[in-house]
């Protein structure tokens, strides 16, 4: 279960990782506040408009949305029990007759061309691929529409060997800020805006309840190896972060589709 002795999440069953990120509020690093900043950037949202977010998760991030942008938005998710937590958080927030989450893949949208305002992804472009998914998604856009981003990527140039090595097999298009623009250009966007996510965004949001869910896990799968080898692999990734977050993260990218 290795790629140069580095495991990463793809390696786990489905239902495993289903089942404990279920348990937390987010299933990534991000918070209610940078959300609202990227939304800063969007422009011209309506009653009218409509919106995908595409990996959504349980929620966290559409949520936010929900109350602080009109329009229609669908959340899409490959995890059947996580679009079931969607769901009940919308109608928890009584949004759900313009909040509906759907089992689907980021492969597979049902959109019609031109058809969508606004395109949002947190921390699950990487799935389909940065540039795969600009590309492609671009088509269900409206002329002048938007799409945000989180992607891992490089603050530096250069950095040590290690978290090199490390990040590759777990972020295999991680590349440097300007790097990531260029592709964004390249697909048929301007770029709007990106800016890089807050530590607290990986700890206080992303950590401390993910190690708040380890103990309930390993608890009910106490004696488990491969339950154990997942959370092993959660806390390598934490203390990779902790001595390498001077060189990379996530950063929200923001930009508009123009037409030629």
């Amino acid at each position: 279960m290795s790629n140069e002795n580095i495991t990463t999440i793809h390696e786990f069953d489905f239902n495993l990782i289903c089942e404990f990120f279920l348990n937390i509020p987010r299933q990534g690093p991000g918070s209610p506040e940078v959300t609202l900043k990227a939304l800063s950037f969007i422009d011209n949202l309506t009653d009218q408009s409509v919106i995908a977010d595409i990996g959504c998760g349980t929620g966290g991030q559409t949520m936010v949305m929900a109350q602080h942008t009109p329009g229609h938005i669908s959340g899409f998710d490959i995890f059947p029990a996580f679009i079931d937590r969607f769901n009940d958080n919308a109608r928890k927030l009584n949004v759900q007759n313009r909040v509906k989450g759907i089992v689907r893949s980021m492969e597979n949208l049902p959109f019609k061309d031109e058809e969508l305002d606004l395109i949002w992804s947190e921390g699950a472009i990487y799935n389909i691929g940065f540039e795969r998914g600009f590309t492609e998604w671009r088509k269900f856009l409206k002329p002048g529409g938007y799409i945000a981003v989180t992607e891992t990527s490089w603050f530096t140039e250069q950095r040590p060997a290690e978290i090199e090595k490390y990040c590759k097999p777990h972020f295999p298009e991680i590349n440097t800020i300007s790097h990531k623009v260029a592709q964004i250009q390249k697909a048929g966007y301007m770029p709007v805006a990106s800016f890089i996510l807050p530590t607290t965004c990986w700890t206080d949001h992303y950590f401390t309840p993910l190690i708040k869910a380890q103990e309930v896990f390993l608890e009910k799968y106490a004696g488990n190896k491969t339950a154990e080898e997942f959370i092993a692999l959660q806390n390598k990734d934490i203390a990779m972060y902790n001595t390498y977050k001077d060189f990379y993260g996530y950063v929200f990218y923001i930009a508009k589709k123009v037409e030629y």
